[in-house]
């Protein structure tokens, strides 16, 4: 497998549609399969409970494995996409996939099922994850908040189909016939990933700095570093980010895994309750591209931010009212607003990251944010178990993760409204990636560059001489001091 022309896909302007819409439909298929799959799960949790013996904790850490081996596998697929490009990443994480379910649907133990399904699918769907995300932000500038909510639908999507068919295998087949069956179905990755071709890859002759080869960064060091760069730490904006969606990721995913056992609880029969889910997912597939266009339009955009911190209070909020629930009718309302709300913020949080980050950053950005996530990713659905186990109701574990979930929302709008209105001389050197004024300016001038049609000068990184527009590739939001050579930007670059 050859390198990939990383540096060309990074320098070249985002096409912004184009081929890119089929790199949209292949992220929504891998992105589907990535945080659906974990979630449809649950269906099969009370059978394999009864066959294995084991308990309700013991049970909850198949999706807990699996969803923190996704997002602790963020650093490793970043390098690698890096390196040799989303699309053959993709095609081997559908492999991984589709491979640990078949072998899986032959275990005897619960720890058998940990390292099949959690550990191996887990790390497949890492791999799926950030290839998808990091080509949608190579693709996309002007039309990126859109694009993601159309990649990101792909959950809903495949949770409101997987889940009653997950239903009919088990009756059909049992839990180990079905995972063959559904290894089968995971392979579809594997298309998906041939769908991904690299920016450019037919229509732009090669550059010089695409026939360099690669020294791999200067050593073991230099990997480790690429791999994982704690240089982020070093952004008050980035540190805001990361530690609201530890808060939310932490109570996030109990809900779903144990929202079919709690209707069963309440007197629901099986299939309704699996519906749950389907109705969960089915309003989120619409509500997802829908806060796309949303957070796409000219006044929200600059805003982005504050949108996605009321999204994670509203979807605390709604966990907070589950315990009142009683009647299927209302466990049905449930879904709905739980359904708006998770589709919020799924379709916001990885745009919020490429917003503050720049296309640049961003998949070293968004592995380190993954691989901190995978800690409360893998801890939360266990300890809403284990509160199940210890008082034998559930409403504990939605006033849990409700209160996490809402803390965090709080805490994201009150530091972001603090960070983004500090005095200009505190944030002297420090990229404002929602600043109305700097990505108006930035849309604005790749319009005008795409009016004029001025070529760029030789190197591709400044415009000739008269006065001609620059092109978008040096438009790249916000400007890290990385970028520049470890200085800060110089301050007349976009006269904002």
């Amino acid at each position: 497998m050859s390198p990939a022309p990383a540096t060309r896909e990074q320098d070249l302007k985002p096409p912004d549609g184009g081929w890119g819409w089929m790199v949209v439909m292949g992220a929504h298929i891998s992105i589907g399969f990535s945080y659906a799959t974990p979630k449809a799960l649950s269906i099969f949790f009370k059978d394999i409970q009864l066959d294995l013996q084991a308990g309700y904790s013991e049970i909850a850490w198949i999706s807990s494995i699996m969803l923190a081996a996704m997002y602790a596998g963020g650093p490793v697929s970043s390098a690698l996409v890096d390196r040799y490009g989303s699309r053959p990443i993709v095609i081997l994480g559908g492999l991984m996939c589709g491979g640990s379910m078949v072998v899986a649907s032959f275990g005897n133990s619960i720890v058998y099922l940990y390292l099949c399904i959690g550990v191996t699918a887990g790390c497949g769907l890492a791999l799926n994850l950030n290839a998808s995300l990091t080509i949608i932000s190579k693709y996309f500038l002007a039309r990126r908040p859109l694009a993601n909510g159309l990649a990101m639908a792909g959950s809903p999507v495949f949770l409101c189909f997987l889940a009653p068919f997950n239903q009919y295998l088990l009756d059909k087949f049992g839990w180990r016939g079905s995972f063959l069956i559904l290894g089968a179905v995971m392979l579809h990755c594997c298309v998906a990933g041939a769908l991904m071709r690299p920016v450019g890859s037919r229509n732009s002759p090669p550059t010089k700095a695409e026939e360099r080869p690669d020294r791999g960064g200067g050593g073991c060091v230099g990997r480790a570093k690429k791999i994982v760069d704690w240089s982020f730490f070093k952004d008050r904006a980035f540190v805001i980010y990361l530690v609201g969606n530890i808060l939310f990721i932490f109570g996030a995913y109990a809900p779903i895994v144990f929202l079919s056992a709690y209707a069963v609880s309440r007197g629901v029969d099986q299939y309704s309750a699996a519906y749950l889910l389907s109705i969960m997912g089915f309003v989120d597939m619409f509500v997802r591209p829908g806060t796309g266009l949303i957070a796409n339009s000219k006044w929200v955009r600059p805003r982005v931010q504050y949108l996605f911190s009321l999204a994670v209070v509203f979807n605390g909020a709604c966990h907070l009212l589950c315990p009142l629930i009683e009647t299927y009718a209302f466990l049905v309302v449930y879904a709905v607003f739980f359904g708006v709300a998770f589709g919020m913020v799924f379709a916001l949080i990885f745009e919020c990251l490429m917003d503050l980050m720049g296309p640049r950053r961003f998949p070293r950005a968004v592995g380190l944010v993954t691989i901190i996530e995978c800690v409360p990713m893998l801890l939360g659905p266990p300890t809403a178990g284990l509160l199940v186990d210890l008082f034998d109701d559930y409403q504990y574990l939605f006033l849990l993760c409700g209160a996490v979930i809402a803390s965090g929302g709080i805490f994201l709008f009150v530091m972001n409204l603090y960070n983004y209105r500090r005095p200009q001389n505190e944030r002297a050197g420090q990229p404002q990636p929602n600043d109305p004024a700097r990505i108006q300016n930035a849309l604005h001038l790749d319009f005008c560059a795409k009016e004029s049609a001025v070529p760029e000068s030789a190197d591709g990184a400044e415009p000739a001489a008269g006065g001609k527009m620059p092109s978008m590739s040096n438009l790249h939001l916000p400007v890290a001091a990385e970028e520049n050579g470890g200085r800060s930007p110089p301050p007349n670059r976009f006269a904002l």
